[in-house]
């Protein structure tokens, strides 16, 4: 009997060691069927791929959905669902899906957008709008009515101060607590109005009348002007080789459909 029962704890001990990889390798059994883990570990690169990481505390919850997942699926098959001309539709509509992405990546990670073609593109497009446009460093004073808005240029003539008078009097809580100060912008920033009329000034210059839009009526001063600034390369880098990707990927999908023989 002791041989016995040894003989069996033995067995036990290799039976459990050989096994013992295999288990490794999945996740769960569910109806007799493994679940491999490498399907939990693809789920999550998908995942990943999407700006979701798997965090550890949520290996979980992954597990347990690629478990259902398994389940779904053993149901489906037992109801013939894989036989039905709808789901061979949409598995080939899939399989192509999935092959035309990989073919883009692919041709996206042999053809990257490199530096050197950033800067050019960058050198090209600040070149081309040099000179183009202007910006202007302006004050405003925003009142209700227009008797109000008289009566403060009518003060200013006489000597007030602008940047007082903002404080005290301008609706515009944001311009107003810095005496009407709107910084640097371009004219098309500001409603049709009051960008109109501020560009007709000259430097130091006030409006001699209201100025109404929706907000209500305007004293403009315009402080100064100046050919306006393009970004530094850094801060619009990103944009531009996001630009150049669609570029070299439509180049690459027109030199495809042009060498394609369609009958």
């Amino acid at each position: 009997m002791k041989k016995s029962l040894f003989s069996a704890v033995a067995a036990a001990i290799v039976l459990g060691a050989a096994a013992a990889p295999a288990l490794a390798q999945n996740i769960a059994i569910v109806n007799g069927q493994a679940v491999p883990k490498a399907r939990m570990d693809a789920l999550a690169e998908q995942m990943s791929r999407a700006g979701r990481p798997v965090t550890p505390d949520q290996e979980g919850q992954l597990r347990e959905e690629v478990i259902m997942r398994e389940i779904f699926m053993q149901e489906a098959q037992k109801r013939g669902l894989e036989a039905t001309p709808d789901f061979k539709a949409q598995m080939e509509f899939a399989r192509q899906s999935l092959l035309v992405r990989e073919l883009l990546v692919s041709y996206q990670k042999s053809n990257p957008v490199t530096d050197a073609e950033i800067e050019a593109e960058y050198a090209k497009v600040k070149a081309a709008q040099a000179g183009s446009g202007k910006e202007y460093k302006a004050q405003h004073i925003l009142v209700e009515t227009e008797d109000q808005a008289k009566a403060i240029i009518a003060s200013l003539k006489k000597g007030g101060k602008f940047e007082d008078i903002a404080k005290k009097s301008s609706k515009d809580p944001g311009s107003g607590a810095n005496g009407g100060d709107l910084g640097w912008a371009d004219p098309s920033g500001y409603v049709k109005e009051f960008g109109d009329a501020m560009v007709k000034l000259k430097k130091g210059q006030t409006t001699d009348v209201p100025v109404k839009t929706q907000f209500g009526y305007h004293i403009i001063r315009l402080n100064d002007e100046r050919a306006q600034e393009f970004p530094p390369l850094e801060q619009v880098k990103p944009q531009i080789g996001q630009q150049l990707v669609q570029q070299k990927m439509s180049a690459f999908q027109q030199e495809l459909r042009a060498k394609a023989k369609v009958e």
